[in-house]
């Protein structure tokens, strides 16, 4: 059984308390202008924006360092159109008889519907993959840990790190999602966990109406 060598942990530096206040206030106050678009410009985004995005994803704690994701960034315009043509299809099926009267009536404040042009402005799409196990060279199975506690976590990062860099994205799920395998060329062992739409907001976007819950609401201190 192999074992790793524990090294010195280099990276952590202790900031003085004042610091420590100032950055947690700003970056509260940065992420609570985070909003959810879906009215995205057709305007280009660097390519290195989005690598830089990426990489803070992969950095996200996951089981037993199997970092079990896998993220397929598209921009070429003839994929993105097929990826819409499946997704709305998933879609319509949704909302017209797929989904319970009480997660459409949920949705209904938001405003949406199967129509999802996103998919075709947006500059970028990433697909977000979950590996249920890997596979080694010699094609041998790699058990995987917390695979969907892992994904989701770097999910998240990826979306603050977007937001964080001055960009727009949205989270998209239609159900179920086993044609971006076959569009994107994915392997079985991967499973579609997410498609985030990243780019500028169109001229002029605007949101839904809501506000988040109080932090009493959230969090219990004891």
């Amino acid at each position: 059984m192999s074992t790793s060598i524990p090294v010195p942990l280099s990276q952590y530096h202790e900031l003085p308390l004042d610091e420590m206040r100032r950055r947690s206030a700003e970056f509260s106050a940065e992420m609570a202008n985070r909003r959810s678009v879906r009215m995205f410009s057709d305007r280009p985004v660097a390519r290195d924006i989005i690598e830089a995005c990426l990489r803070a994803a992969g950095t996200a704690p996951n089981g037993a360092n199997k970092q079990p994701w896998h993220f397929v960034v598209v921009g070429d315009p003839d994929v993105k159109h097929r990826i819409r043509l499946a997704a709305e299809e998933e879609e319509r099926a949704f909302y017209a008889g797929r989904a319970p009267q009480e997660w459409l009536t949920a949705l209904a404040p938001l405003g949406t519907d199967a129509e999802k042009p996103f998919l075709d402005v947006a500059p970028y799409l990433i697909a977000i993959f979950a590996q249920s196990h890997g596979v080694a060279a010699d094609g041998a199975t790699i058990k995987h840990y917390y695979v969907q506690e892992s994904v989701g976590i770097a999910t998240g990062v990826l979306i603050t790190a977007i937001h964080h860099a001055g960009l727009a994205s949205l989270t998209h799920t239609p159900s179920p999602m086993n044609f971006l395998n076959q569009i994107l060329n994915r392997p079985p062992n991967e499973r579609p966990f997410l498609l985030l739409v990243v780019g500028y907001p169109a001229v002029g976007a605007t949101v839904p109406a809501i506000t988040k819950k109080p932090l009493e609401e959230i969090a219990t201190f004891i």
